[in-house]
């Protein structure tokens, strides 16, 4: 496997939304700008004004798909624009792979947090308390991202 400019950007982003989103639990809004005009520059100059525009169209994608978990309230605006931003990166024809990636990340994930979560409570012997055992999903994204350009 060669590491490309798709793969070395989502890389980057991809830890640094990681890293923030479980220390911080918020993405900053430089992670998902970056991955899109970074996107759309990589996908432009590769493959010319179609590039940048199938770029384009994976970040409306992107966007358009986990809009729907932040409107019903089981995401944050961080991780829509995190997915938008690496619908830039793959373009529409990943996009669904990635997208099923991270679900099946996030469910694992969720499970051990839940988890893990539970442990916690146990061991302490406390109760639990309203939002503390919120699960940031920045990286399953990742992941997800990630596992649809290895499976290219």
């Amino acid at each position: 496997m060669t590491i490309n400019p798709q793969i070395s950007l989502s890389l980057a982003l991809g830890l640094a939304a990681t890293v923030e989103d479980l220390w911080h639990r918020q993405i900053s809004n430089w992670i998902p700008v970056a991955a899109l005009v970074g996107g759309v520059a990589i996908n432009w100059s590769e493959q010319g004004w179609w590039g940048g525009l199938m770029a384009l169209a994976g970040a409306v994608g992107g966007f358009v798909v986990f809009l729907v978990f932040y409107v019903l309230g089981g995401m944050g605006g961080g991780d829509v624009k995190l997915m938008a931003g690496f619908g830039a990166i793959l373009g529409p024809s990943l996009l669904l792979w990635a997208a099923l990636w991270t679900a099946a990340a996030g469910g694992v994930f969720a499970l051990s947090a839940l988890g893990f979560y539970r442990l916690r409570r146990w061991w302490l012997n406390r109760p639990a308390v309203a939002g503390e055992d919120s699960i940031p999903y920045a990286p399953a994204i990742t992941v997800g991202a990630w596992l649809a350009l290895l499976s290219r």
